[in-house]
């Protein structure tokens, strides 16, 4: 069938006007279903890898908003003292936005000394000897420096809040690059706030082969005497909580990418119909040539396969830069989640393309094969 590429190609260019519509059709229908497939990738990635980690977050109990709670600090070392418990770290939360946005912006305030044991990143930029000796330092991800174009040396303020860029660290978890790390004194003590012996969580990091969810009721039995009534979850769990309306719109999101599917169907099977319409003659005269139904059949088919597997390739590559180039994110309540490019999602995105140049290209192919020789001669 190779050797009658060319064949097809050629009548393709015949109507370039009409190949270049469905192709530039197809190709922005794809583009769509890989930014949704990237923003879903990006979730299941960020719950699958919390999930893995076996870390919990202690958080005040029925508060949404990161800036609502307030935790004693010396709750750390009371959960520290629990059997299967490695470590506790206390995090002091900054948002410019608890709502939904593509531009949130997440400060986690730590103990400088700890940070490095608790987060499995590198510096790819700066000094990390000048996060530690400098208060109002901070080690940005390569997301948030490459959207707000930061570097290290630079000064970087939102609201009454300004931090000097001491280092730009890369992650393996593409939501990790998504956060601002700074110290836990300097957001406690940062203007407007009087927040000094209270923390926004608690991350607990637990030892291997430990129930997370039977220390979860553990801690928040332990703390109920406390002052201040919380609610424990596995990282993951809170996560998903915290994206809450968030996570349910891009599970329907499913929805909008079976329609770019369709589209794509509608759009391909349309233009193959209008193809095999205007060359019915030709068909005939390739019958009487000694081609086959099924010969016909394989070539009509070939142009549907051909038009939507370009328009694929197109917006399946646009998509998979743009997403690279740009480091988008969405974010909720200081839980951000990463677009994700991968290439599974740009092999499916590859498949559906080909799948559906098939089946728009069936019914136009199989009215080609069945075509009758003399009817079609006569037509004008």
């Amino acid at each position: 069938m190779l050797k009658f590429l060319p064949y097809v190609l050629k009548t393709l260019w015949r109507h370039r006007s009409r190949t270049a519509l469905t192709v530039t059709g197809s190709a922005v229908a794809l583009f769509v279903f890989c930014f949704i497939g990237a923003v879903q990738e990006g979730m299941y990635d960020l719950q699958r890898r919390q999930t893995s980690k076996g870390s919990l977050i202690t958080f005040q109990a029925n508060k949404f908003c990161p800036a609502t709670s307030h935790l004693p600090e010396d709750y750390g070392r009371r959960i520290g003292r629990l059997e299967g418990v490695r470590e506790v770290l206390p995090v002091q939360v900054f948002t410019n936005n608890c709502r939904a946005s593509l531009d949130v912006v997440v400060f986690y305030g730590v103990p400088a000394d700890r940070l490095r044991g608790a987060r499995d990143f590198n510096l790819v930029t700066g000094s990390w000897s000048e996060f530690v000796s400098r208060q109002d330092a901070a080690v940005v991800g390569r997301a948030v420096a490459h959207r707000r174009e930061l570097r290290a040396g630079d000064t970087f303020s939102i609201g009454n809040l300004s931090v000097s860029v001491a280092g730009v660290y890369e992650s393996g978890d593409p939501a990790e690059e998504n956060y601002i790390y700074t110290h836990l004194d300097f957001l406690q003590r940062r203007k407007g706030a009087s927040l000094v012996g209270t923390v926004t969580q608690m991350e607990v990091l637990l030892e291997e082969g430990v129930d997370p969810l039977a220390k979860c009721l553990e801690i928040d039995e332990l703390l109920r005497s406390g002052p201040v009534e919380t609610d424990t979850r596995p990282k993951g769990a809170f996560q998903m909580k915290s994206l809450g309306d968030l996570t349910q719109l891009i599970g329907m999101a499913h929805f909008l990418g079976y329609a770019c599917v369709g589209l794509v169907l509608s759009l391909v099977a349309t233009t193959t119909v209008m193809s095999v319409q205007d060359r019915v003659r030709e068909h005939a005269v390739l019958h009487t040539l000694g081609f086959s139904g099924l010969g016909i059949f394989g070539l009509v088919l070939a142009e549907s396969v051909a038009l939507s597997a370009a328009g694929g390739v197109l917006g399946v590559a646009s998509a998979m830069l743009t997403l690279q180039a740009s480091s988008l994110s969405v974010g909720a309540e200081a839980v951000t989640i990463a677009f994700t490019p991968s290439m599974r999602l740009a092999a499916v995105g590859l498949l559906v393309a080909t799948m559906t140049g098939l089946l728009a290209g069936l019914g136009p192919a199989v009215h080609a094969a069945r075509v009758e020789i003399v009817p079609a001669l006569r037509r004008v």
